[in-house]
């Protein structure tokens, strides 16, 4: 008797839990990362140079066709910083250090960040100076005379988490005032620092990945989101995924403003199903009117870490300063 009501009782919670199942929701698919027909005119869109650091590739397109590609055949690291120079050289940091090279492929300058130490920004100042953070414990930034390795400039930074390296800084935007915009990732702000390394300025950014100063006096950052600040901090113009919801755009990098007033956005995102978008271009009402998307066959341009836009000749990446170096 006692085993039949064990087994009544049995019966009974099994019932329950598959009633139970059947009246849950199902999971909703995933569905593609970005719709199956893209805005825009593909690799014609724009002349570009991109660094993705998934397969450590960097690559030059224009008019629509890849024309110089080169592998960072270290054993270890990412591109995270890359700059086309105008003379056709790039310099690039590839996380535990920084190389130049010529168009060709030949080596200029090289540096190795010592141990415990990681490097992810690296920026031309002519073409014989290179301004970097040094991620560690303390970080610190740097400008360096390649041509003879002589420190020009130092300074301490300061940071969220002293013993965390990976996430402390990526990217410094030189201003066209020859002061520094460098975002804090992991104390969620940027700072603008001067020629002396004072801070003259500040804005909160969760995330903070990227900034660059605007035509207009604004500061435009990447983090959580795109944000456009006036220089009361006060925010002025934001892109959230949710405003793309196609796309998904999570893990966005950096982002440009376009000589035509419009954004352009790179999203680091692996191949997975292969509908995902490296970036996109969007108007100031925020519509997109262009999305780039390569992973092959023909052409894999990998995950994107940066897109430097190549439309107009007359802009010099390495024609900037730092308070009086030049």
């Amino acid at each position: 008797m006692h085993t039949s009501k064990l087994c009544i009782l049995l019966s009974a919670c099994l019932l329950a839990i598959k009633l139970q199942a059947q009246t849950q929701p199902a999971p909703a698919p995933t569905g593609p990362s970005a719709p199956a027909e893209l805005p825009g005119n593909g690799f014609a869109q724009h002349d570009f140079f991109y660094a993705g650091e998934g397969n450590k590739t960097m690559s030059i397109v224009k008019k629509g066709k890849v024309v110089w590609t080169y592998t960072d055949t270290s054993a270890r690291g990412e591109i995270s910083d890359a700059v086309l120079l105008s003379n056709g050289n790039v310099l690039f940091a590839h996380q535990f250090g920084i190389t130049e090279i010529t168009a060709d492929k030949k080596l200029v300058w090289n540096y190795n960040a010592p141990a415990g130490n990681e490097i992810h920004t690296a920026q031309p100042i002519g073409n014989d100076k290179v301004l970097y953070i040094r991620n560690g414990n303390p970080a610190k930034l740097f400008v360096v005379d390649i041509t003879t390795d002589k420190n020009l400039f130092e300074m301490e930074l300061q940071t969220g988490k002293p013993l965390v390296t990976h996430p402390q800084f990526r990217h410094v935007g030189i201003t066209a005032a020859g002061t520094l915009l460098v975002a804090h990732m992991d104390m969620g702000k940027v700072c603008e620092y001067d020629g002396k390394g004072n801070i003259i300025w500040q804005a909160d950014m969760p995330g903070a990945w990227a900034a660059t100063r605007l035509k207009n006096g604004n500061t435009l950052m990447s983090g959580a989101s795109i944000r456009e600040v006036n220089p009361k901090g006060e925010t002025v113009w934001e892109f959230t995924a949710a405003d793309a919801p196609d796309y998904k755009m999570k893990n966005m990098q950096r982002a440009v403003r376009l000589e035509n007033g419009n954004t352009l956005i790179n999203r680091w995102v692996a191949k997975g199903d292969g509908t995902g978008v490296q970036a996109i271009e969007v108007t100031p009402d925020k519509q997109v009117v262009w999305a780039l998307r390569s992973w092959g066959p023909e052409i894999d341009l990998g995950r994107s870490t940066t897109i430097q836009i190549l439309d107009n000749a007359k802009i010099i990446p390495e024609k900037e300063h730092f308070g009086n170096i030049r």
